[in-house]
């Protein structure tokens, strides 16, 4: 709905613009907008649009079609540090900016006719784009402050912290009241007892994910201060020990290449409780009796732990959305009653990210469900 008004707009604007250009100056005569169905004819004119965009919240920049700027508005010019003393009106885009970011988006709008969304710092501030196409090559260069979105992520991470360290408490108290309560009922109401206690369980398992969340957010980047020389082989074999019971109930195997030990420098804390969650993964998607194939490869300056499983794959909905807070897949397609906090890839993501890597997931050729984490083989330069 907002993009089609802007498209709108858009159009009214830049078929406007054309004309006076062609004339040399401005006109006020209102003019009949036949593009825009629903608004009867003379209703939307140059001066209306105008004022509108001068009044937006948003900085507009209009582009003609040989990168010129036909109209920006007092909020985009304040955005991008021009001074209102200097006339751009009519000069190239390439003689007011130097926005490497924005130049990109320009581009990649032009050749694909999409909008396209960039990022970058104007003196310090945070400052995004969105690059609309317009009919015969025109643009439209919506700008905005990230500031203020920036302020509400970290209020709204602040806050989820917050409240997983006021949980705590309260569901401590709970289970030893439900540990109490198990030894002082019998008959039927064990049975309810015992749901309880795995529901707390559960609760339990997902406060201690928030707050583990949170603390890799609030983390630095590859901040190396904790690390140490570790291998993923031997990442592997101690995450393996760790789910290795469940995996021998339901006969489940690892096979792991040791062809490439895998050295390298990082949190190993950290780590070893991501290669744990794939593992885990790994396993509650397995069928009774087959394996999971571990490998470790290097490709350039980095190394690539991947992690099969013979499973039922991901469906188009897993591969868009696995590694967001709380998402869980078809419950149909685990082998394993076991159920977790929905957390777990997404601290995957982030500890990958915080070690200047990134994990990724596609269906195996083969059958089954490969996890790649590609982690550096050595910290970069600072």
């Amino acid at each position: 709905m907002v993009l089609s008004a802007i498209c709108g707009l858009l159009i009214g604007v830049a078929a406007t613009l054309a004309v006076q250009r062609r004339r040399g100056r401005l006109r006020r005569e209102p003019v009949a907008d036949d593009g825009c169905p629903g608004f009867p004819p003379g209703s939307v004119n140059t001066p209306q649009l105008l004022a509108w965009i001068d009044a937006a919240t948003q900085g507009w920049m209009i582009l003609a079609p040989d990168l010129t700027i036909a109209y920006i508005n007092a909020r985009a010019e304040r955005f991008l540090h021009i001074s209102r003393n200097l006339l751009v009106r009519g000069l190239h885009l390439d003689e007011v900016l130097s926005i490497p970011q924005l130049d990109e988006a320009i581009t990649s709008t032009r050749h694909q006719q999409r909008p396209q969304r960039s990022e970058w710092e104007q003196l310090g501030e945070p400052l995004e784009a969105l690059v609309l196409p317009g009919s015969d090559e025109w643009l439209l260069v919506l700008i905005q402050s990230r500031q203020s979105l920036e302020a509400q992520q970290q209020q709204q991470e602040r806050w989820v912290s917050d409240v997983a360290h006021e949980l705590k408490t309260p569901l401590t108290a709970l289970m030893l009241v439900s540990d109490r309560l198990e030894m002082a009922v019998d008959g039927d109401d064990t049975v309810l007892v015992q749901r309880l206690q795995r529901e707390l369980q559960r609760l339990q398992l997902m406060v201690e994910d928030l707050l583990e969340l949170s603390r890799l957010e609030n983390c630095l980047p590859q901040d190396s201060a904790g690390y140490s020389a570790i291998t993923l082989e031997d990442l592997v074999d101690s995450a393996w020990s760790s789910v290795r019971p469940l995996a021998e109930q339901r006969e489940v195997q690892l096979t792991l290449d040791r062809s490439e030990p895998g050295p390298l420098m990082g949190d190993q804390r950290r780590l070893h409780r991501a290669v744990l969650n794939l593992l885990d993964n790994a396993l509650r998607y397995s069928p009774d009796g087959s394996s999971v194939e571990v490998a470790v490869v290097s490709s350039g300056g980095w190394w690539m732990l991947m992690i099969r499983d013979h499973g039922p794959g991901l469906s188009e909905s897993d591969l868009g959305s696995m590694f967001q807070r709380f998402y869980r897949g078809d419950p149909s397609r685990a082998r394993s009653a076991r159920s977790g906090s929905g957390l777990g890839l997404a601290i995957v993501q982030q500890i990958a990210v915080n070690h200047g890597g990134r994990v990724d997931a596609r269906n195996h050729p083969a059958g089954g469900t490969c996890m790649e984490l590609l982690l550096p083989k050595s910290m970069p330069a600072p």
